[in-house]
């Protein structure tokens, strides 16, 4: 119960009268529930003050009662196929100023509970949940910790699957499939971008045929069987790269590495972010560089911190996010270095270990 009291306390401390969590990384991350996202509500109320409760669909109890959340001691609600359990939410929580609803709370929800709670002002849960979330426990950095491990696994085969005369697709369906074995529940994305497009940073898998001198950017991810996601990129090179290539992958890899050293408590997002866009922006290739250095992990592959320009959020403890420079030159070619990072009390600690270099193959 101790994440459910530490978010209550949270709703408390921001003005919320209850927080209402449907299926996804929120719920999972306050209850250990993984809830099937289904039109059905299934909700936990998180009252600033009052006991926390579960609703669920009464076909749904069985898995609920069987889930983590099962152990927690809330009380679960149980509805029927007949009952509003929008309007039961409403009768069990009274009179409420605002309610906090999850960040992916589908639309259709949101309505009926802005139907079935009027006078309540709707905000985002994420408004409470994002300290907790972001600041990362030790159990938390183990298991991002393992995924880091389980996708450096699958960058260790890569070299293996890139030749000429493959199509992308070809690799990315074994890689796809080396991410499973490797110990993922789910693969989440894999990017295979050969020679031109190399330079677009979430290309998707193509049937084009990867040649000599190609260039390619792997950009991998799942979730693990914990909940925590993996996120890793490495470029290679299909035989010897062009010169102009491996002229500016050394000023990316000293942009990613000076990232990567600038990582510790008190620092900001965006002066993360600015270690490594000065070296690229010093090198002549800042109008390359066109996306953030990095995102939060965790529940997702994509939460906060983000680590961009005018994020002034300083940096604690516990705090994970990919450090990933990239320089892209449209229609020729592209790299892009990606480590999962977390800062610790004294500096930053990588959660990949594979070579950072270009690697030929």
């Amino acid at each position: 119960m101790t994440r459910v009291a530490d978010v209550r306390a949270a709703t408390a401390a921001a003005g919320i009268d209850a927080l209402l969590l449907t299926p996804g990384p929120d719920l999972r991350y306050v209850t250990g529930y993984d809830a099937l996202p289904l039109e059905r509500l299934t909700c936990l109320v998180v009252p600033a003050e009052g006991e926390p409760f579960l609703v669920v669909p009464r076909l749904e109890l069985p898995a609920a009662e069987h889930s983590p959340a099962g152990r927690l001691g809330v009380e679960f609600v149980a509805w029927d196929e007949t009952d509003d359990p929008f309007a039961l939410v409403a009768r069990r929580l009274g009179p409420v100023a605002r309610v906090g609803l999850a960040d992916r709370m589908w639309a259709m929800q949101s309505l009926r509970f802005r139907s079935a709670l009027p006078g309540a002002e709707q905000v985002l849960a994420g408004s409470v949940l994002r300290g907790l979330r972001m600041r990362k426990s030790p159990a938390e950095v183990a298991a991002l910790r393992e995924a880091g491990a389980a996708i450096d696994a699958v960058h260790a085969q890569v070299p293996g699957l890139l030749k000429a005369g493959r199509t992308e697709r070809e690799v990315g369906k074994d890689i796809a499939e080396a991410i499973l074995a490797a110990g993922h529940a789910t693969v989440d994305f894999v990017i295979v971008g050969s020679g031109p497009n190399s330079a677009s940073p979430h290309h998707e898998l193509s049937d084009r045929v990867i040649q000599a001198g190609d260039p390619v950017v792997v950009d991998i991810g799942g979730q693990m069987p914990s909940g925590y996601c993996s996120d890793s990129t490495r470029t290679y090179s299909v035989g010897e790269p062009p010169a102009d290539f491996s002229a500016y992958y050394e000023v990316l890899r000293r942009a990613q590495e000076a990232a990567c050293a600038a990582v510790r408590p008190g620092v900001t997002c965006e002066a993360v972010d600015a270690a490594a866009r000065e070296i690229i922006a010093d090198a002549g290739y800042g109008e390359h560089f066109i996306h953030r250095t990095g995102h939060g992990i965790g529940l997702e592959t994509h939460e906060e911190p983000y680590i961009v320009a005018g994020n002034t959020e300083p940096l604690a403890p516990g705090f994970a996010f990919s450090v990933e420079p990239g320089i892209y030159l449209a229609g020729r070619h592209g790299a892009r270095i990606e480590d999962i990072v977390v800062c610790t009390e004294t500096g930053g600690a990588r959660l990949n270990d594979r070579p950072r270099g270009l690697v030929e193959v």
